[in-house]
């Protein structure tokens, strides 16, 4: 079982991979692969609505977001991490969420993240993180993707690496996360091969309120 980290930060080696460290750390130990993937310092565009991902089979922008829903096939579960900025998420973790969830789906290519697990992890200095949780948190509720939760937000505060290594509680609820992270792939594992299926699909209906 693998599961992909996502450092949204422009900072590679920051307070979100900080945070993100500790989880997969903890989740090495629980028998999990976890690997961290760091989304860069090239621009990456926001979606323009074109629709032409549902054409191609993948977005017509070349800068990233094709290769990495490529790669997410091959993953179990995963984890957004990303700064607080103006107390909400960064841009770029912004854009290239956009467009991974909105490609993926428009192409056929759902089941990449349907019904897999995922959680987001938010850094800050003072405050904006619950906001940025719940923002990143919706790419996961309307994709049908169980959302892992920690004992408490999925948080860590700090100016540097160094502070956040400081923020005992945060850390702690990154490694009960990983922990958590774990115990629902065991458990999806051992329903799958106990033969459960999974739930019952339905063709989507689309309503709308102005007519």
């Amino acid at each position: 079982m693998k599961v992909l980290l996502v450092n949204g930060s422009p900072h590679k080696n920051g307070c979100t991979n900080t945070a993100l460290e500790e989880i997969a750390r903890t989740l090495n130990k629980e028998g999990i692969d976890a690997e961290i993937y760091h989304i860069g310092i090239n621009p990456i565009s926001g979606c323009r609505g074109c629709g032409a991902c549902s054409k191609l089979g993948h977005c017509v922008i070349d800068d990233g977001v094709n290769e990495f829903i490529e790669k997410a096939a091959n993953y179990d579960g995963f984890i957004f991490g990303s700064p607080v900025h103006y107390a909400s998420a960064c841009g770029a973790i912004t854009s290239f969420m956009d467009r991974v969830f909105f490609a993926a789906f428009m192409s056929g290519k759902g089941d990449i993240f349907r019904h897999k697990p995922a959680a987001a992890v938010a850094s800050a200095r003072r405050s904006g993180t619950t906001a940025t949780l719940d923002q990143l948190n919706k790419y996961f509720t309307v994709s049908e993707m169980p959302v892992i939760s920690g004992r408490y937000w999925n948080m860590v505060h700090g100016r540097n690496p160094d502070e956040v290594r400081q923020d005992l509680e945060g850390l702690q609820n990154m490694r009960i996360l990983a922990r958590n992270f774990a115990w629902h792939l065991k458990c999806s594992e051992a329903g799958k091969k106990a033969g459960v299926p999974l739930p019952e699909d339905e063709e989507i209906v689309f309503t709308n309120f102005i007519r």
